[in-house]
């Protein structure tokens, strides 16, 4: 089971795809393996014309559709997610994200900005059909600070959510591999029976 990073922010370096990759470090301590996409190195006048023949394009399509959860992080700019972000959604199939996890991350420059999540990209993923939509995990610049020095520095509320969605998407992740199809659980020799 793998986990896709998305990163939705047209710039580098970005606060949003720090936090994207911190949480990611976090699952991978957990012992869940990952991938990343930023979707500001595909090819844009392939992403802007929905060119599904570019083979950049089709590879990262491809790469959503092998994940089981993704992770999906953006800036909000006026009270919506990046239009980086909204280009490549438009791309994935009506559904898209079927039978998927989805955390949604997003950095804005105030809390006024908070609600972008809730009325502006949940929407969006959820009509895409994935398994669940987890809580999003919302960080306004002054949550998230970068330094050379220090690295990532998380504001103590920040670090508190970000650790909550780590471990809900673990443990659904960990939940939806116990239940899937061929999926085998470990039985108790003493239960074993057998006639002769």
């Amino acid at each position: 089971m793998t986990i896709l990073l998305l990163a939705g922010s047209p710039s580098a370096p970005s606060r949003s795809t720090r936090l994207l990759h911190h949480v990611g470090e976090k699952l991978a301590a957990l012992g869940h393996r990952y991938s990343k996409l930023d979707v500001r190195d595909l090819p844009g006048q392939a992403l802007i014309r929905a060119d599904f023949n570019d083979p950049e394009i089709k590879a990262a399509l491809a790469r959503v559709a092998e994940a089981s959860a993704v992770v999906v992080a953006t800036p909000v700019y006026k009270a919506a997610y990046s239009g980086a972000l909204k280009a490549f959604l438009d791309l994935l199939p009506q559904f898209g994200l079927t039978d998927k996890l989805v955390l949604p991350l997003a950095t804005g420059g105030s809390q006024s900005h908070m609600l972008a999540l809730d009325y502006a990209l949940r929407p969006v993923l959820s009509s895409l059909g994935p398994k669940h939509v987890l809580p999003s995990i919302y960080a306004t610049e002054a949550q998230v600070i970068w330094s050379e020095q220090d690295g990532l520095v998380l504001d103590a509320p920040i670090v508190a959510r970000v650790q909550e969605g780590v471990d809900q998407l673990s443990s659904s992740l960990l939940a939806l591999h116990k239940t899937a199809p061929g999926a085998f659980t470990d039985v108790p020799f003493s239960q074993i029976r057998c006639s002769v």
